[in-house]
């Protein structure tokens, strides 16, 4: 019987279906490893820990960024040279010990070495999902293919919040809310080193057919060459990289300021799980529309729009004060992220030569996750001087300023053959 790595390489979703739905299914894993935090961790430093406010929603997640944004750089690189696989299962060993940190925790420092440990997780996994989906499927179908990938992650990341939440209710915040971040963590090491192949061939073969029609590859221009282009000369992948980067700073004020704001407004750990929940579920639960359209109707409205539309949310989340109107502007929130969350991946597929298309990813993840770090310093700066509402408003403004920036550099970029 022939091994994976001497079938024949085809390009499509139909040709790889279920290798497609595996790595769906890791993404999940992937997503549900930052679920088990989303509700609670922010909690632990207030209720646990003692911390202010403002340094709970700082700490943790400027760990959490800046290790998540450096980790992409590297493992994009890593992917273009020594494979996608490898960095996979790399990425779920670094994980496992995310969840027992938390458990054990006696102090303030050992959640921040957890989530450092945690963003070598997501850079390295995340990523590679993201590669190895678009090497499968080929350029034509780029948008649902993320569109998938970042619903399975973002809609465990709404289930497993909601659960923590569920479980914290009953139990109180520690150890049993963390149980189900060991179980992922083992799923997606067993699955990854025994089930998923290595993709790296068919981006190989997708950049040869591009040679084959008149679009000879690139020479390997050095990294830094790469990010330049990434971050500055190119305007369609340097407008990304800022859209993906306020786009993380608003999540980062959803992450870490958000439960703090509900709990001292009243609401109950069920009601903040399903808050929490509320946001990432309509995130991934659309995602698959909106990659798809994308794929038909462009890419460059769709982010601009759902830019827009997540600085509305955010203003209404600021200006609200119960239940109800709250999910509603999560709903909202939820949904113009995933206008604009797939798009600005697909945006960079597109853009990518696919020997590169590694390298290039990691320059835009970086900058993207990257937005983490700023948004927990921004955030933290602007309670400690204001309060929650002005920092949430201010959050709110960038990401209609930066909704603005897509619409005059960026150009449309969805492949028309």
């Amino acid at each position: 019987m022939a091994s994976p790595e001497d079938r024949p390489i085809t390009l499509g979703l139909g040709a790889n279906a279920g290798q497609f739905a595996l790595l769906v299914g890791v993404s999940a894993l992937v997503g549900g490893m930052v679920g088990q935090e989303r509700a609670i961790v922010p909690l632990l430093g207030v209720d646990l820990f003692g911390l202010p406010s403002a340094t709970a929603a700082l700490s943790f997640l400027v760990a959490f960024g800046l290790t998540k944004a450096v980790t992409n750089l590297v493992a994009g690189r890593l992917a273009d040279r020594v494979g996608r696989k490898p960095v996979l299962v790399a990425g779920w060993l670094v994980g496992v010990p995310v969840p027992i940190l938390l458990i054990l925790a006696p102090d303030w420092t050992w959640v921040v070495v957890a989530n450092v440990l945690l963003g070598v997780n997501q850079g390295l996994t995340w990523s590679t999902t993201v590669l190895m989906k678009i090497d499968l499927v080929g350029p034509r179908r780029r948008g649902l293919a993320l569109g998938l990938n970042e619903a399975a992650g973002y809609l465990a990341v709404a289930l497993v919040a909601f659960l923590t939440g569920v479980i914290a209710e009953r139990a109180g915040l520690r150890p049993q809310t963390f149980y189900l971040g060991i179980a992922i963590a083992g799923l997606g090491l067993g699955a990854s080193v025994l089930f998923v192949h290595e993709t790296r061939g068919h981006a190989l073969l997708e950049s040869d057919e591009r040679a084959g029609a008149d679009h000879p590859p690139r020479s390997d221009p050095s990294w830094l060459r790469l990010a330049w282009r990434s971050t500055i000369s190119d305007p369609s992948l340097s407008a990304a990289s800022q859209a993906g980067l306020v786009n993380n700073l608003n999540d980062a004020m959803a992450w870490g300021l958000l439960p703090l704001v509900w709990a001292t407004s009243g609401m109950t750990l069920l009601q903040i799980g399903i808050l929490a929940g509320a946001y990432p579920a309509t995130w991934g639960l659309t995602q698959v529309a909106t990659g798809a359209l994308s794929d038909r109707s462009g890419r460059k409205g769709l982010i601009v729009a759902g830019m827009l539309l997540q600085a509305a949310a955010i203003a209404a989340i600021a200006t609200v004060r119960d239940f109800e109107p709250w999910f509603v502007a999560a709903v909202a929130l939820g949904l113009g992220t995933a206008m604009v969350y797939p798009t600005l991946l697909a945006v960079v597929a597109d853009v990518a030569e696919p020997r590169q298309r590694g390298a290039i990813t990691g320059v835009y993840r970086f900058w993207r996750d990257l937005g983490f770090a700023i948004g927990a310093i921004l955030v933290g700066v602007l309670v400690d001087r204001f309060d929650a509402r002005t920092a949430i408003l201010a959050v709110a403004v960038l990401t209609a300023v930066s909704g603005l920036v897509v619409a005059v550099r960026l150009r449309e970029t969805r492949p028309t053959t």
